[in-house]
């Protein structure tokens, strides 16, 4: 089978290659793979961020979210059968990523397509939406009237987390670059905040929560825009001990986590019509090292995705 892989680290290392078809462990779905996306992650990965903190073993094949078909059914797995549409994470820190013509993907991470997205979007939801909702829901519980900033609106996370903020009820402020103003707006933000010219923590005051997947020098300033007792979930940055005792803050440095149940939960809202993945391009497997180069340096609206097969 074909799998994009990297057999060194570094920024031009990707190359598309033939491997042997992966086998089953115990607990695992061999998913037949029809698109996959990029996420921060992966990125970092192949560039060699990680080091050897993961005990990667090179060659490694890429790639974290999956959409496709289940090809087999491992050893005690249930729920799951032959020629069902599925999505969900990769084991793309263990090096069997899902860049590639068939992935094997835990039970555990797994969970049925969204019946109304193709395998393109559904390609493009698994960690993004795992991540906005876990942040949202599980870790906030944001209610209706609540204000909310959320950083990196026009991204893969913030996109998802402005729109199931909104269904929630919630009134959603977010950082992003002027030229993407528009498309926040579309998306259900009331209030853009163009993090270049303006200054978000001298505008937003007495909020309830902060969504931070963006880090550093934001990360600290975003402490000023909430209110005594605020909720702040980071996908980068440890608490400011400090700040957090002074607001009584609650903080969570988020480590997403797409179990079955949310991935189930994003499937029914993208069913419901209430949550819409926006891509920003796709490309064939065999251009994945073209796919990362546009990932680094186009800034992309939403997800990039490679498309697998039809």
């Amino acid at each position: 089978m074909k799998a994009a892989q990297i057999a060194q680290y570094g920024e031009n290392a990707i190359q598309v290659m033939e491997v042997e078809k992966p086998t089953l462990d115990t607990g695992r779905v061999l998913v037949e793979v029809r698109a996959a996306s990029i996420n921060p992650f992966d990125v970092k990965l192949a560039e060699g961020f990680y080091g050897d903190s993961l005990g990667l073993t090179l060659p490694a094949t890429l790639g974290s979210d999956v959409a496709g078909v289940v090809a087999e059914v491992g050893h005690d797995v249930t729920g799951f059968e032959v020629g069902q549409s599925v999505f969900g994470m990769a084991n793309a820190g263990g090096g069997q990523g899902s860049i590639a013509e068939f992935t094997p993907v835990k039970a555990s991470q797994l969970a049925a397509k969204p019946q109304t997205a193709d395998f393109v979007a559904a390609a493009a939801l698994p960690l993004t939406g795992v991540s906005a909702y876990q942040a949202l829901v599980d870790h906030m519980d944001l209610q209706a009237g609540q204000k909310i900033l959320i950083h990196g609106g026009a991204g893969g996370i913030g996109s998802l987390a402005i729109q199931i903020a909104k269904n929630i009820g919630a009134y959603v402020a977010t950082t992003a670059a002027a030229e993407d103003a528009e498309f926040v707006r579309q998306l259900g933000a009331d209030e853009a905040i163009d993090y270049k010219t303006q200054d978000f923590s001298q505008l937003l005051h007495e909020y309830d929560a902060v969504f931070d997947a963006v880090g550093g020098e934001t990360n600290q300033k975003s402490y000023r825009v909430l209110k005594n007792g605020g909720a702040f979930v980071s996908m980068l940055e440890a608490p400011n001990e400090e700040l957090v005792t002074a607001k009584n803050i609650r903080y969570t440095q988020q480590q997403s986590q797409a179990t079955p149940e949310r991935l189930q939960k994003v499937a029914e809202l993208v069913d419901a019509g209430q949550l819409k993945v926006h891509v920003d391009k796709v490309f064939p497997l065999d251009q994945a090292a073209e796919a990362f180069r546009h990932w680094r340096h186009e800034h992309p609206r939403g997800k990039v995705v490679i498309q697998i097969a039809d």
